[in-house]
């Protein structure tokens, strides 16, 4: 089957502010923030890779895109050796792919691999909602819905970055829930493949049937809902939202690529 590469958008790009600080995350998911807080001085190496993932997300390094050393190097004012160890990083996180006399390459977005994300995705958050309603989660609810304020309030301040983030501090709070660490990394590796995707969903508007405002109304809504069926316990509707929801996002971005 051909892979068809999507043509990223012309969306601006969004960077933090210095006073940002990300609502609190549960143990198991505290080593994976990667957003920067004034109380801690960022090795380079850290920051160079902080820089680079925001720009994959944000399509400011576009799918495909080769990135060469030098060119990071003049584009992040860093030197050689945190821009090497970011690049290691970010390849053994999945951000880029490294080639032999290449260098590292933006991974490109295909419909086959963004199928392959999403059904991912819905099998292990259908596998935490398994776990999570027989778990102790008063820290995961409580993280979760602090990132659901958070998303809220990026919504009103039309920062799609921190949108993205806020969206995916909340699905790790609910990978949290399972109380599964394996869990919880296979759903953070899926989540992390999603947020250049995330990006798109958020900063476009898709299709005629529903407006991007309503698109924010509609995840508001269903992050709400979520964390109603997790106090509840309610396993069958909590699994029905997660469909729903998963199917929502796969549809736009599947919208935009056939666009």
């Amino acid at each position: 089957m051909r892979q068809e590469s999507l043509k990223p958008a012309n969306t601006p790009c969004f960077f933090y502010e210095t006073d940002y600080m990300p609502p609190p995350l549960p143990d198991a998911m505290k080593n994976n923030r990667t957003e920067p807080t004034k109380e801690t001085r960022q090795p380079l190496g850290v920051a160079a890779y902080e820089q680079i993932c925001r720009k994959i997300i944000t399509l400011a390094y576009k799918p495909g895109a080769i990135l060469d050393e030098k060119q990071l190097m003049a584009d992040l004012t860093f030197g050689r050796t945190p821009i090497r160890e970011a690049i290691l990083r970010l390849a053994g996180e999945g951000w880029i792919e490294t080639q032999p006399n290449r260098g590292a390459m933006v991974p490109p977005i295909t419909i086959q691999g963004t199928r392959a994300v999403f059904e991912a995705m819905k099998i292990l958050e259908l596998g935490v909602a398994g776990l999570a309603v027989n778990q102790n989660i008063d820290e995961q609810l409580a993280a979760m819905q602090a990132a659901s304020e958070l998303v809220k309030k990026t919504i009103t301040s039309n920062d799609i970055l921190r949108l993205v983030d806020a969206n995916h501090l909340f699905h790790l709070a609910y990978a949290g829930c399972a109380n599964n660490e394996f869990l919880v990394r296979a759903c953070l590796e899926v989540r992390n493949q999603a947020k250049r995707l995330a990006y798109l969903s958020y900063a476009n508007e898709i299709g005629m049937n529903r407006s991007l405002q309503k698109h924010y109304e509609t995840v508001v809504s269903e992050h709400e809902t979520i964390i109603a069926c997790l106090i509840d316990k309610d396993e069958a509707q909590l699994k029905d939202i997660i469909v729903q929801h998963i199917n929502a996002f796969q549809g736009r971005i599947l919208a935009y690529m056939s666009s």
